[in-house]
């Protein structure tokens, strides 16, 4: 039976992972600053600091993002995550635990290659750890650095699986995110609809369901990364504003919001390196259809 330790196991991401691990019969030790009937309370930053248990495969899903409000809002706040990472890659070392996921973000690629212009499909080597581009915000740059340390890690023994989710979505994220926030809106049948920035830029919208199942079929293929979970489809927020509202049955005027963040311009990954392991089955229409329906 796999011993698997899961940080993070309250939020989004990981309480997904926890009920797919749950249904392959792994054993998961589950942990988050927020209790549930199934996580333990505990802050994964002391856990790193003072355990030496080891574990078949560790997930590290703890971290401090908050959607863009917070990103651009709290850098500080959100480079707490250097120091969660660093005593993550330390705790693998010191408990030799043998397989470990970093899930690292899109967030660390380069700005300077997601501007306004022609679609860049973002691909796994435009990161370059020798001469790495800006990457975004403190948020990019404390993934940026903790795959910089996972090489570390590789090195004292542990296995890394490094993975970069493009934009994840789902029924039951927090509204502090773009497509819980839209969702939210078309079930109020706000009108006019409210779109933070010129809503000319793109995101690559990938299911939680798919966030998840590519996830564990990188762990159980032995896939180390790094790799993009996306899709490969670029959608506007015009575009998601308008598949969002007409599933919805009504159509509104749309409301730009030219003062509020917006982050990149595209952000938009090649899949090709997911495809050689997982193709993602929920398409963004039947994922708006789940999402109005709850």
């Amino acid at each position: 039976m796999m011993r698997v330790l899961l940080t993070g196991a309250a939020g989004f991401v990981g309480r997904h992972l926890h009920q797919a691990m749950y249904d392959r019969g792994w054993m998961v030790s589950a942990i988050d600053l927020t209790a549930t009937p199934a996580v333990i309370r505990r802050d994964a930053l002391d856990h790193f600091r003072t355990s030496d248990v080891r574990f078949d495969l560790a997930v590290h899903c703890a971290a401090i993002v908050g959607g863009r409000a917070s990103i651009d809002g709290s850098p500080l706040g959100v480079a707490t995550n250097l120091a969660l990472d660093a005593w993550y890659m330390r705790w693998l070392a010191r408990s030799k635990t043998p397989r470990a996921v970093y899930f690292s973000s899109s967030a660390a690629y380069p700005v300077a290659l997601q501007q306004p212009g022609p679609i860049r499909r973002l691909v796994e080597t435009d990161i370059d750890y020798t001469q790495p581009g800006r990457p975004d915000a403190t948020y990019g740059l404390a993934k940026l650095t903790g795959e910089q340390l996972c090489q570390y890690a590789e090195a004292a023994g542990t296995r890394m699986t490094v993975l970069r989710p493009f934009s994840g979505y789902g029924e039951d994220q927090d509204e502090t995110y773009p497509f819980p926030a839209f969702i939210r809106r078309a079930k109020e049948r706000q009108a006019p609809f409210e779109i933070w920035g010129d809503g000319s830029s793109t995101r690559d919208w990938i299911h939680i369901d798919d966030l998840v199942g590519a996830a564990l079929a990188a762990v159980e293929q032995d896939v180390q990364g790094p790799v993009n979970l996306g899709t490969g489809k670029a959608t506007s927020f015009d575009e998601l504003a308008q598949l969002v509202t007409t599933a919805a049955g009504y159509r509104p005027e749309l409301d730009h919001i030219a003062t509020a963040p917006q982050g990149v311009h595209h952000r938009v990954c090649d899949p090709s390196r997911m495809l050689d392991f997982y193709t993602p089955t929920v398409t963004l229409d039947e994922g708006i259809k789940r999402a109005l329906a709850n």
